[in-house]
């Protein structure tokens, strides 16, 4: 055996190893289903680099590793989109083909290139019905995963789908969903939670009743009021009333002065 030699066997191994620890150096994003369409949340600080974009009308790019590497794949794929859209019709652009699509081209670099894409992805495509809705991951290595309702990846992707698995359920609110993935994304190792400030978070949502584009971020003031809603505390107190301290009008007896009733004349 030659000096040097690394069977192929070991070389996909070493390649996957390499690729994994690098996907989880950065924090998980999550995306959902919810009554009126798809929720993408990520933890991310910064407003100029996206991890969650629109790829085509009712299709959206969720991604998390290296950042050069997952942009270059977004602008692939919305070339595709736009090719395929043009040269046959807009509806044969489908999550479906975007996510075979991503996975031939991450096959083909995961084996021949000497170093993978460290980047794990999400295609979400919304429908006109719940039972429309495709959600597909794609790993560093080409394989794809159908996701019926959720997904977590990247980062501890395992021990966040754990915590998203007990709060999620069928036909949720915006503001339901939107409170199970930010305490799934909040929960650390340990089982205590990081609370996430809006500044630090990015979230968009494929709306099902927007006729064209469905694509449709979620900034500012209405960020902050899903996140006041979506916490337990917010709920209690909305259900709370203050209570009303007697007057003493309403007791129906007389103020009394410091030296008590007056005597009669």
């Amino acid at each position: 055996m030659p000096f040097g030699y690394v069977s192929p066997a070991q070389a996909m191994r070493d390649k996957a190893e390499y690729a994994r620890q690098g996907i989880a150096r950065g924090r998980s994003c999550v995306t959902l289903e919810y009554d009126g369409g798809i929720l993408l949340m990520a933890p991310n600080p910064s407003s100029a680099l996206h991890k969650i974009s629109e790829i085509y009308d009712r299709i959206a790019f969720a991604a998390v590793g290296r950042y050069p590497e997952y942009e270059n794949l977004r602008k692939a794929g919305i070339t595709y989109a736009d090719i395929t859209g043009y040269q046959f019709d807009r509806h044969d652009v489908t999550a479906r083909s975007l996510a075979n699509y991503y996975a031939q081209n991450l096959g083909t670099i995961f084996t021949e290139n000497l170093k993978p894409f460290e980047v794990e992805i999400v295609v979400a495509e919304v429908g006109d019905r719940p039972d429309g809705d495709q959600i597909y991951r794609i790993s560093f290595d080409g394989s794809v995963t159908d996701e019926p309702g959720f997904v977590a990846f990247g980062g501890q992707a395992d021990q966040v789908s754990a915590a998203l698995k007990e709060r999620y359920s069928a036909d949720m609110s915006l503001t339901d969903a939107f409170g199970a993935a930010l305490a799934a994304l909040s929960t650390s190792g340990n089982g205590e939670r990081n609370e996430i400030a809006a500044n630090q978070l990015e979230v968009a949502i494929l709306d099902r009743t927007r006729d064209h584009r469905a694509f449709r971020r979620i900034r500012a003031a209405r960020l902050e009021e899903l996140i006041r809603d979506s916490r337990p505390d917010s709920k209690t107190d909305q259900n709370t009333s203050p209570e009303t301290p007697p007057s003493d009008a309403s007791s129906g007896s007389a103020p009394v002065g410091d030296d008590g009733p007056s005597p009669p004349a």
